[in-house]
């Protein structure tokens, strides 16, 4: 569920723990109208996310909240990451010919 970037995008955007509106999630994450709702649907049907409708003066405005079991679960999906990058980086791996070995880039 979490490991679709445009998923993953909405929840990252979440981590803060302030409610976020529809209109900053869409500059947020660069996702259409109709991208946005079918994937915020998505994580709020599997508890992850809450949408709430808020009134703002006249208007309703849609807010998005991480909600503890979607923090429980990126943490643990980015924890699956970080393990898969320390096992990578446990391999020595061969320079291929012809490219330049920039593994001091940063240095």
């Amino acid at each position: 569920m979490i490991s679709a970037p445009c998923r993953l995008g909405i929840l990252a955007t979440l981590v803060p723990g302030q409610p976020v509106s529809f209109t900053e999630m869409k500059a947020a994450t660069s996702l259409s109208d109709g991208n946005l709702h079918v994937q915020t649907r998505k994580l709020a049907d599997v508890g992850y996310i809450e949408i709430n409708k808020v009134m703002k003066g006249r208007r309703s405005v849609t807010e998005f909240r991480l909600t503890e079991l979607g923090l429980e679960r990126l943490r643990l999906h980015v924890m699956k990451l970080q393990a898969v990058l320390d096992a990578e980086a446990d391999v020595t791996r061969p320079a291929r010919a012809g490219q330049p070995d920039d593994s001091a880039v940063w240095a």
